[in-house]
């Protein structure tokens, strides 16, 4: 692995970005044994910073530590991403119907441009890209949520799952399809200032169809 030198600033925060993207991306999969002082040298900083990255990974549950083995990527079993997807599509369901009014025509068009962009990475399917532009942009619809206590909900949801979120549409490509046209089909509800229930059901439905299209995969 190519080596990495942080810049000037937070070295705890930038190793914690860091290391968080390489288990996203799966470059660091779910088992993968995190040596501190390996990962502290590749990324040009002391083991001070990486212990701590290290610590708030573990908080989000992306890290578990194992007697006489130390800190490993963690994986995510079946019934966890059930439970996870299914608080998800509730919570995020909530935050996007109560974002919709201070959702501006700005926002509109920079979450169409993403959508646009997730549909051309369908002709050359790359997943990990596919749900990093999925990502950005339910984050341009949730983010408006002014109730933070149910926001917070929501970045833990995606935080839970971001190891396993990077593969996801591998396992279910034809589900990345329909995601697109459901994007659009939501954006328009937003734009035709459509009411909250109707919202929040069209973005509740959308998340818990990539899990019933996961779980239907899981058992073939």
């Amino acid at each position: 692995m190519a080596e990495t030198v942080l810049a000037a600033g937070s070295k705890s925060q930038q190793a914690y970005e860091a290391v968080k993207a390489r288990i996203v991306e799966g470059t660091y999969s779910p088992g993968y044994r995190l040596v501190l002082g390996s990962i502290a040298k590749d990324l040009g900083v002391s083991v001070v910073p990486v212990r701590e990255a290290i610590r708030r990974l573990e908080a989000e549950g992306l890290v578990t530590f194992e007697r006489n083995v130390g800190a490993t990527v963690a994986g995510i079993d079946p019934t966890e991403y059930l439970y996870t997807m299914q608080t998800l599509s509730i919570v995020e369901g909530a935050a996007t119907a109560l974002s919709a009014p201070l959702i501006d025509t700005v926002a509109i068009a920079r979450a169409r441009v993403v959508n646009e962009q997730m549909r051309e990475c369908l002709n050359h399917f790359d997943p990990v890209r596919f749900t990093r532009l999925n990502q950005d942009f339910h984050s341009i619809l949730f983010e408006h949520c002014p109730n933070p206590h149910i926001l917070d909900l929501v970045h833990r949801g995606w935080n839970r799952l971001a190891a396993l979120r990077s593969s996801t549409f591998r396992f279910v490509p034809g589900r990345a399809h329909e995601s697109v046209n459901e994007h659009e089909a939501l954006l328009q509800l937003i734009e035709s200032g459509a009411a909250a229930d109707e919202i929040e059901k069209a973005a509740r439905l959308h998340r818990s169809a990539t899990l019933d299209a996961y779980l239907a995969q899981s058992k073939q």
